[in-house]
C-alpha cells in the first residue's frame, strides 16, 4: 500500500507542481502560449485517455505487472522532459508521461480492493484521499521551493527529475511487496479491442477541446465536443452487444445500476469540475496578479493541503460509519469556505490576500478531506473485486473530464473578467471562484439525493420487516 500511495502522489503532483514553473519554462525553452498549454494541458489529456483501458488491462491480467509498466515508463518520461532543450521534447514527453500516469492510477484503486476486505477499506481509501488532496494542493508549494532553491533555471527540471529516484526505488519494492496474481486468477479474459478504440477515441474528443479551450478561438471546437458524445454513444451500444455475445466489456454498464456507484461518480466528477480549479485560479491570481513568487504562492495554498490532509485520514477511518452524509457535510464545508474566501478577498485584495483567505482555505481544506476519500471508499463499495481497476478507472476518468471542464469554464470565465474589467486581478479571482462553487454545490445536491434516497430505502425496509416477522410466527 506504501508504495502504491507513494507512485499515486507522483503522478497527481505532475497535475499541479508545474502550474509555478510555466514562467520559468517559458523563459528557458522560449514556448509559445500554445506550448504551454500542451506542457499543462497534454499531462491531464493522455493521463484521461488511458484510465478505463488500463484498468480494465490490470483486472484482466494482473495488477502488480501493469503498476511497475506504468511506473518504469513514467520514471524515464519524468526524466526526458527534465533533460528538455526544446519546446516539442517537453511537450512530447509530458504526453508520455500522462499516458504512464493514466496507466498507474487504476492499479492504485484496484490494489486497495484485492488486498483489503470491504470493512477495511475506509483506512486505506482515506490515506489515498489525503495522497490527492495533498499532492494537488502541495505540487505548488514544492514547485515554488525548487525553483526557490535551485533557481529558475534548473528549478523547473528538479521538478521532474525529483519524481526519478522515488519513481526506481517504488518499482523495485513493488516488484517485492505487491503480490502477484494466484494461480486461479489467471484466466485470460477478453480485452475487447474494438470496445478500447471506441472510448479512447471518444474521451480523446470530449476532453481536446476542453484542454485547448483558451487557445482554439470560435465556436468550432465544441463540434468535437460533440462527436465525442457520439463516438461514446456508439461505445455504449458496442458494450451492450458484446455482453451479450459472452464478451466482458471493457465497462460493466451494470455498475450504474448500483446507487451507490452511480450517485458517487456523479458527486466526484462535479467536485473534481470546481475542486482543482482552485490551484489553477489562485497561482495565477497570487503570481500574475500579486506578483508572489513561486514559493509565496505555494505557501499562501498550504492551509487547504493541511486541512485537506487530516480531514482525509479521519474521513477514512468514519466513512463505514457515518456513510454518505459526511460526504455532503464536507461538501457544504468546501462551499462555505470558498464562500468566505470570496468575502475575505472583497475586503483585503491587495498583497496582504494570501493572509486573508488562508482560513477560510483551511475551512475549505478540510471539507475537502472528508469528500474525496469517503466518496471513493463509498462509491466503490459494491463493486466485485475482478472489476476493482475499471470501474475505479472509470471514476478517475469522470474526475479527469470533470477537471478539464471546470479549468475550462472557470477559466473562461477568470480570463473574461480580467479582460473586461480593466485587469482587477481581484475581481476576476473572485468571479471566477462563484462558478467554482456552483460546482460544489451540485456535487452537495447529488450527495443529498443518495442520502435522501437511502433513508427512503431504510423506512422501506423497517414496514416491511414486521409484517415478515408476522408472517413467519403465523
Amino acid at each position: 500500500m506504501t508504495v502504491a500511495l507513494v507512485a499515486g502522489f507522483m503522478t497527481l503532483l505532475d497535475v499541479s507542481i508545474v502550474n509555478v514553473a510555466l514562467p520559468s519554462i517559458r523563459a528557458d525553452l522560449d514556448l509559445s502560449p500554445g506550448g504551454l498549454q500542451w506542457v499543462l494541458s497534454g499531462y491531464a489529456l493522455t493521463f484521461g485517455l488511458l484510465l478505463v483501458p488500463a484498468g480494465r488491462f490490470g483486472d484482466a491480467r494482473g495488477r502488480r505487472d501493469v503498476f511497475i509498466a506504468g511506473l518504469a515508463v513514467f520514471t524515464l518520461a519524468s526524466a526526458a522532459a527534465g533533460l528538455a532543450t526544446s519546446a516539442l521534447w517537453l511537450i512530447i514527453a509530458r504526453l508520455v508521461q500522462g499516458a504512464a500516469a493514466g496507466v498507474v492510477n487504476p492499479q492504485v484503486s484496484g490494489l486497495v480492493q484485492q488486498l483489503f476486505e470491504p470493512r477495511e477499506r475506509g483506512r486505506p481509501f482515506g490515506l489515498l484521499g489525503a495522497t490527492i488532496g495533498i499532492s494537488t494542493a502541495v505540487g505548488p508549494l514544492l514547485g515554488g521551493l525548487l525553483i526557490q532553491l535551485l533557481g529558475a533555471e534548473q528549478g523547473w527540471r528538479w521538478i521532474f527529475f525529483i519524481n526519478v529516484p522515488i519513481g526506481i526505488a517504488a518499482i523495485v519494492l513493488g516488484r517485492l511487496w505487491i503480490p502477484a496474481r494466484s494461480p486461479e486468477e489467471q484466466e485470460r479474459e477478453s480485452l475487447d479491442p474494438a470496445g478500447v478504440t471506441l472510448l479512447g477515441v471518444g474521451v480523446f474528443l470530449v476532453l481536446l477541446p476542453l484542454v485547448q479551450e483558451r487557445e482554439w478561438q470560435g465556436p468550432a471546437k465544441w463540434l468535437l465536443l460533440v462527436a465525442g458524445l457520439a463516438v461514446l454513444g456508439g461505445f455504449l451500444a458496442w458494450e451492450r452487444r458484446f455482453a451479450r455475445r459472452g464478451g466482458t466489456p471493457v465497462i460493466e454498464l451494470g455498475l450504474f445500476g448500483m446507487r451507490s456507484y452511480s450517485l458517487g461518480a456523479l458527486i466526484g466528477f462535479f467536485y473534481f469540475a470546481g475542486f482543482t480549479t482552485i490551484f489553477f485560479i489562485y497561482t495565477l491570481y497570487l503570481q500574475s496578479g500579486l506578483r508572489y513568487s513561486a514559493l509565496a504562492a505555494g505557501v499562501a495554498i498550504t492551509p487547504f493541503a493541511i486541512g485537506s490532509a487530516v480531514a482525509a485520514g479521519l474521513g477514512g477511518r468514519v466513512v463505514n460509519r457515518f456513510g454518505r452524509p459526511l460526504v455532503a457535510t464536507g461538501l457544504a464545508l468546501v462551499a462555505a469556505g470558498l464562500a468566505a474566501t470570496v468575502v475575505a478577498l472583497h475586503f483585503v485584495p491587495g498583497h496582504n490576500a494570501g493572509w486573508a483567505a488562508a482560513l477560510p482555505l483551511l475551512v475549505a481544506g478540510i471539507g475537502s478531506g472528508l469528500v474525496i476519500s469517503p466518496n471513493q471508499t463509498l462509491t466503490l463499495s459494491e463493486v466485485p473485486v475482478r472489476r476493482a481497476g475499471s470501474a475505479g478507472a472509470v471514476l478517475q476518468t469522470g474526475q479527469r473530464i470533470g477537471t478539464a471542464l471546470g479549468i475550462a469554464m472557470v477559466g473562461a470565465v477568470f480570463f473574461n473578467r480580467l479582460a473586461t474589467n480593466g485587469g482587477s486581478w481581484s475581481l476576476a479571482f473572485r468571479t471566477a471562484l462563484l462558478v467554482t462553487i456552483a460546482f460544489v454545490v451540485v456535487a452537495l445536491a447529488a450527495a443529498l439525493a443518495d442520502v435522501r434516497a437511502a433513508h427512503r430505502a431504510d423506512a422501506a425496509e423497517a414496514t416491511k420487516s414486521p409484517h415478515r416477522e408476522a408472517a413467519r410466527v403465523g
